[in-house]
């Protein structure tokens, strides 16, 4: 299958490669940048930290050499780029910002929570947390830009069997590109594949379609093109 990575990079190479490893053939043109900010990174006093990104943990080991604190990861993918990153207390939520907001709280460090992450955060990890008593603080360290489609994914959008969502901003780009690709309102697109409500529902807005993983992580994403591929493989019935 001809699957079109739209997330941003370095992270749409490892998921490149991911597709590859299963037989499929990827387009890496990613509808997002990541941009760091200058914001001031104040530590006094924070307990703990909370990353829903990545691209957060990257961002904060690149400004911040001490490593002592407790991390509250909101999935394994990000636990795992924290322990890479030299943390060695990270606990992972396995879900989404209500389940890392569960998993504080279960046991919240004696301090203020600090979430590092995007200047647009997804989810409202800082009001999940003071309604459970658990006081929050934040740092933008990067933004999310949304790119037009790369002529090579419009080019490319007719022949494609699948477009892999990572994100809500990833499909309000995709959706506001609609025009762009020349598919809005006409034949049906692709599969559009999202990594959760959220993110599918721009897609259903402006396509009328797609299809969410079983859970918010990118295992569980690329585990829905196994459908499709077994129907393709499969030899017609005698």
């Amino acid at each position: 299958m001809r699957v079109w990575v739209t997330r941003a990079q370095p992270h749409a190479e490892d998921t490149a490669g991911r597709l590859r490893a299963l037989g499929h053939t990827p387009l890496v043109a990613p509808l997002l940048e990541v941009r760091p900010l200058p914001a001031a990174l104040d530590l006094a006093g924070v307990a703990a930290l909370a990353f829903t990104s990545r691209n957060g943990v990257a961002a904060f080991a690149a400004r911040e050499p001490r490593r002592a604190w407790p991390v509250f990861a909101v999935g394994d993918a990000t636990a795992e780029a924290a322990r890479a990153a030299g943390f060695g207390d990270v606990s992972s939520a396995g879900g989404d910002v209500a389940a890392l907001a569960a998993l504080i709280a279960r046991r919240p460090p004696l301090g203020p929570v600090l979430h590092a992450g995007a200047a647009e955060a997804a989810g409202d990890l800082a009001g999940l947390l003071a309604g459970r008593g658990v006081p929050t603080l934040s740092a933008a360290l990067y933004e999310t830009i949304s790119l037009a489609p790369a002529p090579e994914a419009c080019a490319a959008w007719p022949e494609l069997d699948a477009v892999l969502i990572h994100s809500p901003k990833a499909a309000r780009a995709l959706a506001a590109a609609a025009h762009a690709l020349g598919r809005a309102g006409a034949a049906p697109p692709p599969r559009l594949l999202a990594i959760s409500e959220a993110a599918a529902a721009p897609l259903r807005t402006t396509f009328g379609m797609a299809e969410v993983a079983l859970r918010p992580d990118e295992a569980a994403l690329l585990a829905l093109l196994r459908p499709a591929a077994a129907l393709v493989a499969e030899p017609p019935a005698r």
